[in-house]
């Protein structure tokens, strides 16, 4: 049966403890994912609480990082999505993409509506990578790709 959390607090608990042993076990997200048989966004995704795994994905994760049944049991649950606090984020990793949007964000609207029509990218039917690249001018440049389903509008 398929089940929903209303609050994220056990799945946050099982964030931090999933990522403990993934240090401790020294693993790589790439080899949690290969685990799983999913993508490594998605896979990093469901471990960090945003998403459900499938069951055989859930067992397989916790098996790879001594987790319990519990635990699978948790991760196979449709969360409480969203991992950044209604304020400004902190962490500057996460601040840079925030002030990406804030800079962007209405730059990537106005492009999607002109090139696309009036809607929506999803994040529901949606891919993310991020990759290295040598950078020409020295140094390393960072490829994220952001692939989601494009959704109109419809007026009813």
């Amino acid at each position: 049966m398929v089940h929903a959390q209303f609050d994220n607090t056990a799945r946050q608990a099982l964030a931090t403890k999933a990522v403990d042993a993934k240090i401790r076990k020294d693993l790589t997200w790439q080899q949690i994912a290969d685990a799983a048989g999913l993508s490594v966004a998605y896979v990093t995704a469901a471990v960090l609480g945003q998403h459900p795994l499938p069951e055989a994905s859930a067992q397989a994760v916790t098996e790879l990082l001594g987790l319990d049944a519990d635990d699978a049991l948790t991760l196979r649950t449709i969360p409480t999505r969203g991992s950044i606090p209604d304020r400004v984020p902190t962490d500057p990793t996460i601040y840079r993409f925030y002030e990406m949007l804030q800079v962007y964000g209405t730059t990537l609207k106005a492009l999607v509506h002109e090139q696309l029509g009036d809607g929506i990218i999803s994040a529901i039917n949606f891919k993310l990578d991020v990759r290295k690249v040598a950078d020409p001018e020295g140094g390393e440049r960072a490829i994220i790709t952001l692939d989601g389903k494009y959704l109109p509008t419809k007026p009813f």
